[in-house]
């Protein structure tokens, strides 16, 4: 094995074929305000603001904003105008997630609907990746909101959930099922399981899997879905060691499976920022990813593609997820009064597995 020339090689690889799969990414799915984000260096709100004409952001950003939006082309809805001063919808936006890639991908999601559907947005964030205080809630409750977006795990919080219900507004859920709410998800179940199968399938037979926030319902699911492929291929030796979704959470966790007796040969991390943290932990340790050790993520966030190599991954429609939750909440607002129970409240989408160089058959199998 000659990880040093390999290296080289990747190192000076690496960052044509991270552009070179952006570049691809927003072809497939047309310019975004995420994109448009990323090329300034700025968040998407920053970005929201400059589309609305906001004087609150200083010359040099809005220079460097506007720069963006015409090298790369992108056409806000002009229905974007509003997005500001509008008072016919105003929508609360509750959100804290270790996940920098995720929350990025989710609010790019929310902007893009909200521009379309002249909503007003209020953002409200948790501070270090805990749920916002009781007070801040009933501030944002209290400004006027219509309705409220949760984004994954808030939906499970039932402190949020208590106040939300208590001042009888329509919420949307997002990345969760949820009885009396709307609900906006994927099959994390079957998505793991699809993952831990692909796995199996390229000849692994000891596979270490990082569980995500234990509080959270998704990671018990993806969990079960790891556990189902496994019990059904039989001879597979499995590690699992918790994390929190968060990047740093990976990086224990990777190297509490590494320097396990027998290490796995592959090891599957519940999102991508974790992978992420496995990845920079086999490359410290002179292990070639994946010809040493395979790696698998979950959601498919731009951390997947600026990743080297690129993650294999599932793609979980995050940008979507948004959307759809916030689209699904504003016909409910407009609506009025709430919708007959059975209405359909719940959406599923589809989950994809992305394969793309961090995987292959383990080596002592060539």
């Amino acid at each position: 094995m000659h990880v040093g020339s390999r290296r080289s090689q990747a190192n000076s690889a690496s960052g044509n074929a991270e552009k070179s799969l952006a570049q691809t990414a927003r072809r497939t799915r047309g310019v975004t305000i995420i994109d448009v984000a990323k090329h300034a260096g700025v968040s998407p709100m920053t970005v929201s603001r400059v589309i609305n004409a906001d004087a609150g952001v200083r010359d040099q950003t809005r220079e460097r904003v506007n720069e963006a939006i015409r090298e790369l082309n992108y056409k806000p809805n002009m229905m974007a105008r509003s997005l500001v001063t509008s008072r016919e919808i105003r929508i609360g936006v509750i959100y804290s997630n270790p996940s920098a890639a995720f929350m990025s991908d989710f609010l790019g999601g929310v902007f893009e609907e909200a521009s379309d559907r002249a909503a007003q947005l209020i953002l409200l964030k948790g501070k270090d990746g805990k749920p916002p205080t009781r007070d801040a809630i009933e501030g944002l409750i209290a400004s006027g909101v219509g309705g409220v977006v949760l984004a994954p795990p808030l939906g499970e919080v039932p402190l949020i959930r208590q106040l939300l219900r208590e001042a009888n507004l329509p919420v949307a859920v997002v990345g969760g099922a949820a009885r009396d709410a709307i609900s906006v998800r994927i099959d994390n179940r079957r998505a793991s399981y699809d993952m831990t199968r692909h796995l199996i399938d390229l000849g692994h037979r000891r596979l270490g899997f990082i569980i995500g926030n234990p509080d959270q319902s998704a990671s018990a699911e993806r969990l079960s879905g790891f556990h189902a492929a496994v019990r059904e291929a039989g001879t597979v030796e499995t590690q699992v060691v918790q994390g929190d979704f968060s990047y740093a959470s990976g990086l224990v966790a990777g190297e509490q499976l590494l320097d396990a007796r027998t290490p796995p040969t592959a090891i599957f991390a519940s999102n991508d920022d974790m992978a992420a943290a496995v990845v920079s932990v086999a490359h410290r340790r002179h292990l070639d990813v994946p010809a040493d050790l395979t790696v698998a993520g979950f959601d498919d966030t731009t951390a997947a593609v600026t990743l080297w190599p690129p993650l294999t991954t599932i793609r979980q429609p995050v940008l979507e997820l948004a959307a759809e939750a916030l689209q699904l909440l504003i016909r409910e607002m407009r609506a009025g009064p709430a919708p007959a129970k059975g209405a359909r409240r719940s959406r599923v989408l589809k989950h994809v597995l992305v394969e793309r160089e961090s995987t292959a058959p383990p080596a002592e199998s060539g």
